[in-house]
């Protein structure tokens, strides 16, 4: 579970640096939004979903979990176990939501710019959530 969760990982991080940047394009360009910037925000939205599945599962399971509901204290003592148990899990969930959250904005925008923005603010500010409490130690092991 935990090699599902972490190679899957490296494809929610291309497709939502992929839908931030197709956003952020969207901006600048003043592009029209097609079925394919659509598309492009509906796959960061399920892919990211399945990581969280994917990232439960795996939490549940996890020694961190069970450190975390035996002695609480010593983990938040501890930055890297915190990390593990505490501080990633909490920032990836808000994360989730975040993307959840601008995927359902931006069905009620009208004109393609305020598409574009809703998608670069909350896939934007969920990205950077999810880049700052990755646990880049353990991703090049």
């Amino acid at each position: 579970m935990k090699d599902i969760h972490s190679y899957w990982a490296y494809l929610v991080l291309a497709i939502l640096i992929f839908a931030v940047f197709n956003a952020i394009t969207g901006v600048v360009k003043k592009k029209s939004f097609t079925d394919k910037d659509l598309r492009i925000g509906l796959f960061a939205l399920i892919v990211s979903h399945i990581q969280l599945l994917l990232g439960l599962g795996w939490y549940f399971m996890s020694p961190w979990f069970k450190a975390l509901k035996s002695d609480a204290g010593e983990v938040m003592a501890n930055k890297a176990a915190r990390l593990l148990s505490v501080e990633h899990p909490i920032m990836m969930l808000i994360a989730i939501v975040l993307i959840t959250i601008g995927w359902s904005k931006h069905k009620k925008k009208t004109e393609a710019i305020n598409k574009f923005k809703t998608f670069a603010i909350f896939y934007g500010i969920a990205l950077l959530l999810i880049l700052s409490k990755i646990p880049w130690s353990n991703w090049f092991i």
